[in-house]
């Protein structure tokens, strides 16, 4: 019989003066087996996250922003939400890295290593906004199931990589094409080799516009493992459980791609409104595609104080999906008047829109500033919780901040 191999004893006393205590039964450790104590938990660190961003859950990792995070133009790393359905892979290696191009509208199977995709394909970089759908969904009532999301699960960063339908076009793609699923290496939190965490896709029409990447950089540097490293899809304007992370495959379909987090309630929506706190069934549920119209105060933060006389600077952003926003307003009166606020057109299309509005307080107390949002359809945020629907998605409501005039 073999023997077991057990930590050195060098090894034994850099692991207590980690703890900083004496490891009782230490000598027993496994050899490759690091302590609870000693392992890095800590999500800021593990992420290069802020250490103001709010932690969800850990099993899968899920944290997103406060709201006065968000302010910058372009989002950085630091301040991106994590929204993982499995567990993250370990010990990646780009060199041997690869993916697939299969399913039954393909004319016939492709592998890519990851350094042909870089080499044979045009580079793209677009700044796209992801939103995760549940972004919201701690405001619905009834309590909806799920990550209990407030309003920070989005985001815009730069992303670098080559456009999906380049790729698609590379392997020729049947006339029956309707839609593509992606594969990735993440692993089910049963550890079950044989189960998907997650398995979404698009429409064939999404797959193949021009700001649909299979991406491998994020803002200029490689995309963090927490976000997809080293390959991942990204579909801005749709919610972010389409942009699949660690991509290893592509299946083109024939059907709507049935893989797992397709059906039931997940990414889903009653078709027509119902009741809080009705059931639904799975044939009157429609699949969420572009996300609705929606803003984003990022500075001040709420509870700002403001000297009476002066004037406010508010700025944030606002996105709605496949559109542009057209009309940016605000209210400080709780929403019995509006003005409007000057908005910029987005760095391109897909990416939010930077807002900024000056405002004067017509004497001392409190106020809340209103930020609403209109698309170019005409489409605009509702002033209160949208809609219910069973797992609290779209939550487009205007966000509000606090302001006193001291």
């Amino acid at each position: 019989m073999k023997r077991r191999s057990f930590v050195a004893k060098s090894t034994l006393a850099s692991l207590a003066a980690i703890v900083g205590v004496d490891i009782v039964y230490g000598a027993f450790i496994p050899s490759g087996y690091t302590p609870i104590a000693c392992q890095d938990t800590n999500p800021f660190t593990l992420f290069n996250k802020d250490e103001a961003m709010v932690v969800l859950n850990d099993r899968p990792w899920n944290m997103e922003a406060q709201a006065h995070l968000l302010n910058d133009r372009v989002t950085p790393n630091k301040f991106m939400f994590i929204r993982n359905n499995g567990l993250i892979p370990e010990n990646i290696d780009e060199r041997l890295w690869t993916l697939t191009i299969n399913g039954e509208s393909v004319l016939k199977s492709k592998t890519y290593r990851l350094q042909e995709l870089k080499d044979k394909f045009k580079h793209y970089t677009y700044q796209l906004t992801l939103e995760c759908g549940g972004n919201g969904r701690s405001e619905f009532n009834p309590p909806a199931k799920g990550n209990q999301w407030t309003i920070g699960a989005v985001s815009c960063a730069k992303w670098t990589g080559v456009r999906l339908k380049d790729i698609l076009t590379d392997v020729g793609i049947k006339d029956d094409a309707v839609y593509i699923g992606y594969h990735a290496a993440d692993q089910h939190l049963s550890k079950n080799p044989n189960k998907e965490p997650i398995s979404r896709g698009v429409p064939i029409s999404k797959a193949m516009q021009d700001e649909t990447l299979l991406a491998f950089k994020m803002n200029g540097e490689p995309i963090p493992v927490a976000h997809g490293f080293p390959l991942r899809l990204v579909c801005g304007g749709w919610p972010a459980s389409t942009s699949g992370k660690w991509l290893t495959s592509i299946s083109v379909r024939n059907i709507v791609h049935d893989g797992e987090k397709m059906g039931g309630s997940s990414y889903r929506v009653p078709c027509e409104t119902v009741a809080p706190g009705e059931v639904v069934s799975d044939d009157q549920m429609c699949i969420i595609e572009s996300m609705p119209v929606k803003s984003l105060i990022t500075y001040p933060k709420s509870g700002a104080l403001i000297e009476e006389g002066k004037t406010l600077k508010i700025n944030g952003h606002a996105w709605a999906g496949e559109l542009e926003v057209a009309k940016m307003e605000y209210s400080i009166d709780f929403g019995r008047s509006w003005k409007t606020a000057k908005i910029n057109t987005p760095a391109n299309r897909l990416a939010w829109q930077d807002f900024e509005a000056h405002v004067s307080f017509p004497k001392k107390g409190y106020y809340e500033f209103w930020g609403r949002a209109t698309d170019e359809n005409g489409a605009t945020q509702p002033m209160v919780l949208p809609g219910w629907n069973p797992k609290g998605y779209l939550n487009n409501a205007c966000h509000r901040i606090a302001v006193k005039v001291i």
